[in-house]
Order: structure tokens, then C-alpha cells, then sequence
């Protein structure tokens, strides 16, 4: 790396920008980076002007996220090869179907040394009925090495300034470090953990689970059934991790990544919220992302459909029954209702006693 560390942030929907506030102080604040930190927007018109020139002149993602000043030394850059040519840390926070597109953008065009980060909640499916971490495919696509950030940080609540805490995964202690330092405030809390792979499956998983405690909120069944669907989704998370993953630390669950990443997506985020209007409205899912999302994609459906892929070529999908019957509801093939067959009939109850 260079005497300053110059960071990019690819991306700027609403976990993009609220963690610009974070990463745009910090930079300023401390010495070891440089000040100006880019940020790749996706050009948009609003109200018949450019986003970026909207952020750049008034500091405020008026799209994705309205209300909330982004400092100064935030500059919004549309062109992606622009935005990071230059960046010794590239924090990838786009949803994880356009990663591969940006690879080949930018393949060939950053430095040779940087390093990635990605902030991205999702699996990619690989040819032939595997699943490719987001990290590795970054790694594999850019040539450069990638840790990962993820935790209980619901962007509303991170932009706001709220306490919360975070996991990076991080093989490099030395990277760690810095990365540690970019990130660390008074209310975002960083914990490192070398346990990468687990870390990044964690924040992709726990979006199905909550899908599945939208569907109890739609249907009305309580606080009880909620805590079932966070439970019997936890242990599935751990056996997954086991099975496609093997060697990872169960301690890693117990990190914010883990256990309290899924208590807030199941409580608080848009992928419980969209699956509870799922219920409700009867609309598709597609209907309610435009609706409700300003049409983002919602990551849960798409991450049980190819995590379904996986345990199908496996032919495991009765192990899972909480993913399985979760993505047939997502797809219309179960309807909401029988979410609770699910739950009766799940192995977790049916011990047998020698």
C-alpha cells in the first residue's frame, strides 16, 4: 500500500451510503489515509439532474438515502474504472448479481496491490450446481485478495448513528488492521475474526431466515413462532456451513455476524419486511421490491433460490427444510400457510429415544 491509503467505495444504494459516513470521517480523521475517498454511483436522473452531481453538490443520496449528510470528502463518481483506478481499498457494496459485470470493468485497470472488501450479502451460483462466495469471486475475478464485513447493521439505523457492533473476516492480520481503523467508530464496533468463509455465509443466510419470520409477521403467529423460525434457522445456517464448508469455528456464529445479524434482519429488515407484505398483499415479490424498494433487489429470495440449487444437486434439500420451503414459498410453488407444516414437521422435533 502507499504512505496514504486511498479507498473507493463500489457502490451507493442505502448500505453504501450510510457506511460512506463511517469511511468518509474516518479517512479524514486519521493520517493513514488519504482524504478523498471516491464512491461509484450508477448514474440516475432525478427530478432531470445527475445523481452524482446531486450528491457532490449537496452531500445527500436523495435516492437511497434521503436525510442524511455524507461528508464532505465523499466524492460520487459515475464511472466505476474512474472510481477505482487509483484505490488501495475497494469496498464492494453492490447487490451480489452485478459483481461478476464489475469484474470484468475492472479487471486489469486497479492497482495491482489493492486489496477488496466486500460488504455484499449473497451467493453467486457457479457452473455446475456449486455456490461461489462473493469474496472469491472477487478474488478470482480481480486478482487481488478480499476480506469481508458483515453484522447486525441495519443501514437506517448505521446512518443514523446508532450503537451496533460488526465482524470483518480477515486473513491478513496486517490488513486487518487497517481495515479495523476505517471502520472502527464510537457506535460501529469492529471485531475481526480469521474465519472468512463462515463470516461472509452468515450474512447471506440469515436474509432466507428472514423471509421466513416475514411470513409468521404476515400471518399474524406471534412472538413464539418468530423465535422458532430464529432458532431452527440458526441451526440450519451451522449445518450448511458444516456440510458446503467444513472447518469453520462455531464461535464465529455467536459473533454479530452470526446470531445477532439474524435476530435484526428477523426483526428489523427489508427482507422480513417485503415477505410480510408477500403474505398480506398476496402481489409477487418482484411487485413489492418495486413498491417498496424503490426497486432494489430483495437478497432472500434470490439467495434461497440458489442455495436451493446447491441442495438440490446434492439431493439434500429435506435436510433443510426450513431453506427448502422457504423458496418454494418466495416462488409460489407452497403457499404461505403451509410455512407451518414446515415448522411442525421439522427433524430438530423429531427425536428418537433408544
Amino acid at each position: 500500500m502507499s504512505d496514504k491509503v486511498r479507498v473507493c467505495i463500489v457502490g451507493s444504494g442505502n448500505w453504501g451510503s450510510a457506511i460512506a459516513k463511517i469511511v468518509g470521517v474516518n479517512a479524514k480523521r486519521l493520517s493513514t489515509f488519504e482524504d478523498r475517498v471516491t464512491m461509484y454511483v450508477y448514474e440516475e436522473m432525478i427530478d432531470g439532474k445527475k445523481l452524482t452531481e446531486i450528491i457532490n453538490t449537496t452531500h445527500e443520496n436523495v435516492k437511497y438515502l434521503p436525510g442524511h449528510k455524507l461528508p464532505e470528502n465523499i466524492v460520487a463518481v459515475p464511472d466505476v474504472v474512474e472510481a477505482a483506478k487509483d484505490a488501495d481499498i475497494l469496498i464492494f457494496v453492490v447487490p451480489h448479481q452485478f459483481i461478476r459485470g464489475l469484474g470484468t470493468q475492472l479487471l486489469g485497470k486497479i492497482k495491482p496491490t489493492a486489496v477488496g472488501l466486500s460488504l455484499i450479502k449473497g451467493f453467486d451460483v457457479a457452473e455446475g450446481g456449486g455456490m461461489e462466495l462473493i469474496s472469491h469471486l472477487i478474488t478470482k475475478h480481480l486478482k487481488i485478495p478480499c476480506s469481508v464485513l458483515m453484522g447486525a447493521n441495519l443501514a437506517g439505523e448505521v446512518a443514523e448513528e446508532k450503537f451496533c457492533e460488526t465482524t470483518i473476516g480477515c486473513r491478513d492480520m496486517k490488513i486487518a488492521q487497517t481495515l479495523r481503523d476505517l471502520f472502527q467508530s464510537p457506535n460501529f464496533r469492529v471485531v475481526v475474526v480469521d474465519d472468512v468463509d463462515a463470516v461472509e455465509i452468515c450474512g447471506a443466510l440469515k436474509n432466507i431466515v428472514a423471509c421466513g419470520a416475514g411470513f409468521v409477521d404476515g400471518m399474524g403467529l406471534g412472538d413464539n413462532t418468530k423465535a422458532a423460525v430464529i432458532r431452527l434457522g440458526l441451526m440450519e445456517m451451522i449445518k450448511f456451513v458444516d456440510v458446503f464448508y467444513p472447518g469453520s469455528k462455531l464461535s464465529t456464529f455467536f459473533e454479530s455476524c452470526g446470531v445477532a445479524d439474524l435476530i435484526t434482519t428477523c426483526y428489523g429488515g427489508r427482507n422480513r419486511k417485503v415477505s410480510e407484505a408477500f403474505v398480506k398483499t398476496g402481489k409477487t415479490i418482484k411487485q413489492l421490491e418495486d413498491e417498496m424498494l424503490n426497486g432494489q433487489k430483495l437478497q432472500g429470495p434470490i439467495t434461497a433460490e440458489e442455495v436451493n440449487f446447491m441442495l438440490k444437486s446434492k439431493g439434500m434439500e429435506d435436510k433443510f427444510p426450513l431453506f427448502t420451503a422457504i423458496h418454494k414459498i418466495c416462488t409460489g410453488q407452497v403457499k404461505p400457510q403451509g410455512f407451518l407444516d414446515c415448522l411442525r414437521n421439522h427433524p430438530e422435533h423429531m427425536q428418537t429415544f433408544s
